[in-house]
């Protein structure tokens, strides 16, 4: 299948995001803010200058987009942006503690570098830049009832975030977990932040609350396709599209949703195999067991239940888009960025 190239709309705000949130750190001191200026790429271990691609600020495109959408001035709701890739990004920076990666887009990350201790600071210190970013609004003319209400949902999204997390990592020492489960933590831990990005963008677009709750929706059913898409390309992708090696997940036994699915649906013989597959002490599985592995997923046909589970998102998302009623180009737009979000292959 071929490459999907970057949509357009994932370039038309990129430089104003990263400008916000540069201006957030721009006249801090080194050290700390050193950690957080080589987190996103814009120095080096050493300190200085570098242009190192990072993510693609899917969420806060997701908010200017919704923003502009429904008619309001996209350059206004970008400190809600700013606040929206600094809580995703305080948000990596402990999930590669939490999971011991020690590379995230093919650099050391932060805690390999400079230890868990000042990485737990560097990752706190961006969520509390969020709310520093959030006060901006007030300087684009938004009233203080409006800014006030962004804070609560951003926080209340990002305490569901956490919520997921923990759940992630909980599961960690389970073989029970229902696929209803699982998918109440990536809504969660994965869905929350796109969630309240199409949100808070409709809402400072001063949209009606029918219009918002479409976006919303739209938003949430996007989040849960998102985390699908991620847990196919772990088992399946190609390592010459994701840079992993292929089943990358099986290998370190992550519970995906291929996974719980086999899990709860295999035959006993094969739920018993992957269960002893995944009880292992330590290490990865090495090549003969996850060749075992896909063949009990084979079985139980879970990756045509995950793609099916991932086609019933993506119609959620796209009939919430018809009841939105917006123009034809934002339609446009939402639709190309749902099926680059979920059919990208990296």
């Amino acid at each position: 299948m071929k490459i999907l190239e970057l949509p357009a709309i994932l370039e038309r705000y990129r430089t104003d995001i990263e400008d916000s949130v540069r201006l957030l750190l721009e006249s801090k001191p080194d050290g700390l803010y050193g950690m957080l200026r080589y987190h996103f790429g814009w120095i080096d271990a050493k300190g200085c200058p570098s242009s190192h691609a990072l993510g693609k600020a899917v969420r806060p495109t997701l908010c200017l987009l919704a923003c502009e959408a429904v008619g309001g001035n996209w350059e206004r709701a970008l400190p809600a942006a700013a606040a929206l890739e600094l809580i995703h990004n305080f948000s990596l920076i402990h999930d590669d503690i939490q999971d011991g990666d020690q590379q995230r887009h093919h650099r050391p990350t932060v805690w390999s570098l400079w230890g868990q201790a000042q990485a737990i600071n560097a990752g706190d210190t961006a969520f509390a830049l969020s709310g520093v970013a959030i006060e901006g609004l007030r300087e684009q003319g938004y009233p203080a009832e409006t800014v006030l209400t962004v804070w609560q949902l951003l926080n209340a999204a990002t305490l569901r975030l956490v919520e997921g997390q923990y759940l992630d990592l909980a599961f960690e020492s389970r073989l029970d977990i229902t696929v209803d489960e699982y998918l109440g933590m990536i809504a969660r831990k994965t869905g929350a932040l796109i969630e309240v990005a199409a949100h808070v963008g409709a809402l400072l677009g001063e949209a009606d609350t029918t219009l918002i709750d479409h976006l919303r929706w739209y938003g949430r059913a996007l989040g849960l396709a998102f985390q699908i898409g991620d847990d196919l390309l772990g088992i399946w992708g190609e390592t010459a599209e994701t840079g992993k090696p292929v089943a990358a997940d099986l290998r370190r036994r992550k519970k995906s949703l291929p996974v719980v699915y086999a899990l709860q649906h295999s035959a006993p013989a094969d739920k018993a195999l992957l269960a002893e597959l995944y009880s292992k002490d330590c290490g990865l599985l090495d090549d003969a067991e996850v060749e075992r592995a896909l063949d009990v997923l084979e079985r139980a046909r879970a990756q045509e239940r995950a793609r099916g589970m991932l086609a019933d998102q993506c119609a959620r998302a796209m009939l919430e888009l018809e009841r939105a009623h917006l123009p034809a180009w934002a339609r446009s737009e939402f639709a190309t960025f749902a099926r680059f979000l979920v059919e990208r292959r990296s």
